[in-house]
């Protein structure tokens, strides 16, 4: 794998505290950590499941047992599936170009910024807004694109949109559902372009 020159890896381990890594993907989450500084004291566990997220490749939750605690306390899940499957075989997550899987980590951390400062109630309606108002959804992966972005991770983001979309052997009307509720990536350019101006 193609190391990120951004954040030698000695450097890297810092951006462990208070989170369960598994070995498989250490490297990856750690970089992508690393982008996120606030997020150091945050409980986070990751967990690769096999068998794989239904409809997904990661999923980004609060835990369970923690959801009833104070904002400080609350810790959060993020789920990986093992393989990224289409429609001949099912590649292993680790096989998935590095860049990608930083900013596919990487977004799903701006969905755990996101959830920081909101209350039980407040999580609860985010979660039934998500499965069931497809503008919530629209706005909640929006959001967390923006966070990845003004995290510095914009370039990974759009590496990780082309991905999806020129994967010519998955489903096209899961393509299509990735165009239509998911900030494109041309769009994402325009953001990256934005927040680098704003930053002079």
């Amino acid at each position: 794998m193609k190391k990120d020159a951004q954040h030698p890896g000695s450097t890297l381990e810092r951006f462990g505290k208070n989170k369960v890594i598994p070995d498989l993907l250490k490297e990856e989450i750690l970089l992508s950590l690393s982008y996120y500084p606030e997020l150091l004291d945050t409980p986070i566990e990751f967990r690769i499941l096999d068998p794989s997220i239904k409809k997904s490749v990661m999923l980004a939750q609060p835990l369970i047992n923690t959801i009833f605690k104070s904002k400080v306390e609350r810790g959060y899940v993020i789920k990986i599936s093992r393989h990224f499957k289409d429609i001949q075989h099912a590649l292993p997550i680790e096989e998935i170009p590095q860049e990608v899987l930083i900013g596919w980590i990487g977004h799903e951390l701006g969905h755990v910024m996101d959830y920081l400062n909101r209350s039980v109630w407040e999580m609860a309606k985010y979660g039934l807004g998500y499965l069931f108002s497809r503008r919530y959804l629209m706005q909640a992966e929006r959001s967390a694109d923006l966070f990845a972005i003004s995290h510095g991770l914009g370039e990974k983001i759009v590496a990780t949109k082309n991905f999806i979309l020129d994967h010519a052997h998955l489903p096209q009307r899961y393509k299509d559902k990735i165009r239509r509720l998911y900030v494109s990536p041309e769009e994402t350019v325009l953001l990256v372009e934005e927040y680098k101006a704003k930053l002079g």
